[in-house]
């Protein structure tokens, strides 16, 4: 059995979380009561996450993730653990996104998709689930899914296919992991604007207005809005919430 965290808070490992989206829930967690490892390939870009949180006297720790690696994998998990005590949630945020054309994918761009956003989310759910087994700890998964995991989208197939593959994970690990105390549920982003998306649609000033206009709320996401989602599921109000995609896209969706 793995020792307490000395803290006494839980720990939430955030993956993907050196800018935008995966930083902004891994700060949000932390101002929850969450001690929080952060993951990306370079650990070293992770600093700015890092000095956000410590410096509001959240307690951190950098881990490197490739997630095609599964020796990777299993290498943050057991960094997290010895960092920070344990794991009680895991916030499957990190992705690769390959947009082109359906008929220009290559096979090889295909396989980088599905590696990363499917096999990963999986296994390290997996990882994080036997953890929880293992120390008899209830605790929740989280994975970051997308509007894609329900309506089609031109030029960005690969990545829509396999974020609906990760609906069907959370699904299904949801009614295989509950008889442990333990919720999988995810989080499915509109049209979010971060900092590189915002430049991008300030370029094209007819495509965000195009843009906004499918969205019967009014405006795009900000990461704010995710990150409660999120911060939302892993918290005990959400204790009776298990294989749920939640999508937080200002009504796109159902429009």
């Amino acid at each position: 059995m793995v020792d307490e965290n000395p803290a006494g808070r839980p720990v939430a490992l955030v993956t993907g979380a050196s800018y935008g989206l995966g930083a902004e829930i891994a700060k949000t967690l932390a101002r929850d009561g969450f001690d929080v490892a952060v993951t990306e390939l370079d650990a070293d870009d992770l600093a700015d996450t890092i000095g956000s949180i410590e410096g509001e006297g959240g307690r951190a720790a950098a881990l490197p993730l490739d997630l095609r690696s599964m020796e990777s994998m299993e290498a943050s998990i057991a960094g997290t653990i010895d960092a920070l005590g344990q794991i009680d949630v895991l916030v499957n945020n990190a992705g690769l996104l390959i947009a082109l054309p359906a008929l220009d994918v290559t096979p090889d761009q295909w396989d980088q998709v599905m590696t990363v956003n499917v096999k990963g989310s999986y296994f390290m759910a997996q990882f994080v689930a036997r953890h929880l087994i293992d120390t008899d700890r209830p605790g929740c998964i989280v994975n970051i899914a997308s509007t894609f995991t329900t309506i089609g989208t031109p030029g960005v197939s690969p990545y829509g296919i396999s974020k609906s593959a990760v609906g069907g994970i959370t699904r299904h690990l949801a009614v295989e992991c509950a008889q442990y105390g333990i919720r999988v549920n995810a989080v499915a982003p509109g049209t979010v604007e971060t900092k590189l998306r915002a430049e991008r649609l300030a370029a094209d000033p007819e495509r965000r207005k195009s843009n906004m206009a499918k969205i019967p709320i009014g405006r795009f996401g900000t990461p704010q809005d995710m990150a409660g989602a999120v911060s939302y599921l892993a918290s005990p109000a959400a204790a009776y919430v298990n294989g749920h995609v939640l999508a937080v896209d200002g009504g796109l969706t159902i429009s």
